[in-house]
C-alpha cells in the first residue's frame, strides 16, 4: 500500500525523508546553544543540503527558542525549496499551543509531539498509569491537528517500552490523526535485530501503521545509532532523524552524514534514494563546527579530516593506483577538496572571493572586506595559503557575526625574565574598553585582561591549541570551554598568532554563555 502523506504527497515506494534536528536535539547538548542568527545561518546551510524536515527547536523551552522557531518559519520556511519546519512539544496543551504558533507562518509546517510509553518513566518521570499516559497520545496529536495537518507523534523510550502498549500507543495516535509514527531509542540501548523486531511488529500488528511514515531516531550511547537507524529502514521505515555530526544529548544522536553515505554507498543492501546534496556535506559539517566551537574527531567517519587519509605505505601505493583498493567513495563526493596552493598576499579580492565560492561560502560585503583583510594580514605572513586556512579563517569571521564582545587587539610582552604582560581591547556591547595584565606566560595574561574588561564568575575547563595546517607558520586553532553553574561552552579562534586565536577562542565561549544564560530547560526535554 502506498503512503500518501500530507506534506510529500505520495511517497515513491524506495524513497527516505531526511529529518534534521540539529537545530533541537543537537542543541541540547552540553555547550552547543545557538544564538538566533546562528540558527538562521545553519536552518538556510541545511535547506541548500536538502533536508525534508528541519526540526528548528523546541518553542515551549525558552523565549528565545520560541523566537528562533517562528524566525526560521517565517524566513526559511517562505522559500520555495523550504523544508518542512518541525516545531517539538510535549504532550501538554501549552507546549502544542506554543509550537502550533511558532511554525504558523511556514509553508509546510509540523508538529511533532511526544509522551514516555515506557514502565520506567511512566512511573518515576511521568508518574501517570498507562491508560492515563494513552489518553494523553490521543488528545495531544487532535489538538496538534488544529494547527496543521501535518503530525508526528513519538513513544519516548520506545526500544524499552512494553510491546503491546507500544502498540496500543501507535493506534492511538493514528487514530487521533498523526501521519508520521517515530519510536526513538531515546538512550541507545537497542540493538539493530531490536529495531527490526519493533518495526515489524508495528507494521504487522497496528491497524493503519502502512498508511502512515514510520520514523526511527536512534541515540548513539552504545556507538549503534547508524547501525540501528540501517536496520530500521530495512523493516520498513521511511524517515531518518539525525544530526549533522551526530550531535546530541549524552553521545549525541544518529550521524546524518553516516546515514546518507551509507545509503548511498551500499544501496545494494539498502536500496533506497534521499534529496541530500551530499557534496554540501563537509561545509554543513564546519559551519555547525565553527558556529558551536566543537570539531569533530580527526577519525570521524565522512568529515573527520582523516576519512580520506592515507599513511601506512600499502595503502598509499594502493590508492595511487586505484583509488578504489582502500575508499569505498570518492572524497569529492561528500565535499572534500584537494588543497590549492593558488592564494597568496598578491591575490586580489575578486580572486579572494571566487576561491569562498568554489569553497562553499556566501557572504555579504561587509564580511568579505573584514575576511579580505584578515587573510592579507594571512597572506604577509605565511609562506602559502591553503584552502583550510581560508575556511578557518572565514569560519573564524563569521560566527563573530552579531556577538556581544568582540576582539579587537593584542599586544604582549613574555619571555623568560619578567613575567607576561597583555594590552588587550575588546568591543563590549558597541564600547571599546581595554586593560592591562600580567600573569604565569601569554595565555595567561591575555584571560586575565578579558576577566578585567568583562567581569564574570565562568572556570576555565579546558585549553587546547591544535594546527590548521602542517609548518611552524600554520594558524592555529584554539579551543577554550567555560563552565557556569553547570553550563557547558566551548569557544573557538583562529589566528596565524597563538595567543590571538586563545583571546578570540575565549570572548566566542563567553559570547556563547551569555547565550545561554538566557535559556530556561523545561521538564523532561527529551525524545
Amino acid at each position: 500500500m502506498s503512503i500518501t502523506h500530507p506534506s510529500f504527497g505520495t511517497l515513491a515506494d524506495d524513497r527516505i525523508i531526511i529529518f534534521d534536528t540539529t537545530l533541537r536535539d543537537g542543541e541540547q547538548s552540553p555547550g552547543f546553544s545557538m544564538n538566533l542568527h546562528e540558527k538562521i545561518r545553519m536552518a538556510e546551510a541545511l535547506t541548500e543540503l536538502g533536508v525534508d524536515v528541519m526540526e528548528a527547536g523546541f518553542p515551549i523551552a525558552s523565549p528565545g527558542d520560541y523566537e528562533s522557531v517562528k524566525a526560521i518559519a517565517e524566513s526559511v520556511g517562505q522559500r520555495d525549496d523550504s523544508p518542512v519546519i518541525c516545531g517539538l512539544a510535549r504532550s501538554g496543551r501549552e507546549d502544542i499551543t506554543r509550537a502550533g504558533d511558532a511554525v504558523r507562518a511556514a509553508k509546510r509546517k509540523r508538529i511533532h509531539s511526544f509522551i514516555s510509553t515506557s514502565p520506567l518513566h511512566m512511573k518515576y518521570k511521568l508518574r501517570m498509569e498507562p491508560e492515563e499516559v494513552l489518553q494523553a497520545v490521543s488528545d495531544s496529536v487532535t489538538l496538534a491537528r488544529d494547527f496543521t495537518d501535518d503530525v508526528e507523534w513519538s513513544a519516548e523510550d520506545g526500544t524499552r517500552t512494553d510491546p503491546d502498549f507500544l502498540c496500543r500507543c501507535v493506534e492511538a495516535a493514528i487514530k487521533a490523526g498523526a501521519t508520521t509514527i517515530n519510536i526513538p531509542d531515546t538512550v541507545g540501548y537497542a540493538l539493530p535485530e531490536d529495531m527490526e523486531r519493533i518495526f515489524t511488529m508495528v507494521r504487522t500488528r497496528v491497524p493503519g501503521a502502512d498508511a502512515v511514515v514510520l520514523s526511527t531516531h536512534n541515540h548513539n550511547d552504545l556507538g549503534l545509532a547508524v547501525a540501528n537507524t540501517l536496520a530500521a529502514i530495512r523493516a520498513g521505515v521511511r524517515q531518518v532523524e539525525s544530526t549533522i555530526n551526530g550531535i546530541g544529548e549524552r553521545a549525541g544522536n544518529a550521524s546524518l552524514e553516516e546515514a546518507v553515505m551509507a545509503i548511498r554507498t551500499r544501496n545494494d543492501a539498502v536500496p533506497f534514494k534521499n534529496n541530500i546534496k551530499t557534496p554540501n556535506i563537509l561545509r554543513v559539517s564546519r559551519m555547525l563546527a565553527a558556529i558551536t566551537g566543537f570539531d569533530v574527531q580527526p577519525n570521524k567517519a565522512i568529515v573527520g579530516r582523516n576519512a580520506f587519509a592515507h599513511e601506512a605505505g600499502i595503502h598509499q601505493d594502493g590508492v595511487l593506483k586505484h583509488a578504489g583498493t582502500y575508499e569505498i567513495m570518492l572524497p569529492e563526493s561528500v565535499g572534500w577538496q584537494k588543497s590549492s596552493l593558488v592564494m597568496g598576499k598578491h591575490s586580489g579580492r575578486a580572486a579572494f572571493r571566487d576561491k569562498l565560492r568554489t569553497l562553499g561560502y556566501e557572504i555579504g560585503d561587509n564580511k568579505l572586506n573584514d575576511a579580505f583583510r584578515r587573510f592579507k594580514d594571512l597572506a604577509d605572513r605565511k609562506k602559502v595559503v591553503f584552502d583550510e586556512d581560508l575556511v578557518a579563517l572565514v569560519d573564524d569571521e563569521v560566527m563573530r557575526d552579531h556577538e556581544r564582545i568582540r576582539f579587537i587587539s593584542l599586544d604582549l610582552h613574555a619571555g623568560s625574565k619578567h613575567p607576561a604582560r597583555a594590552e588587550l581591547e575588546l568591543e563590549v556591547d558597541g564600547q571599546i574598553k581595554a586593560a592591562h595584565s600580567t600573569g604565569n606566560g601569554p595565555v595567561d595574561a591575555t584571560f586575565n585582561a578579558i576577566q578585567a574588561i568583562f567581569p564574570h564568575t565562568a572556570n576555565l575547563v579546558l585549553f587546547s591549541v591544535g594546527a590548521v595546517t602542517e609548518g611552524t607558520d600554520a594558524q592555529a586553532k584554539t579551543t577554550v570551554r567555560l563552565e557556569e553553574n553547570g553550563k557547558m561552552v566551548d569557544g573557538q579562534g583562529a589566528d596565524a598568532d597563538t595567543i590571538v586565536a586563545s583571546a578570540r577562542a575565549y570572548v566566542h565561549a563567553l559570547n556563547k554563555l551569555l547565550v545561554k544564560r538566557l535559556r530556561t530547560e523545561p521538564a523532561a526535554l527529551s525524545a
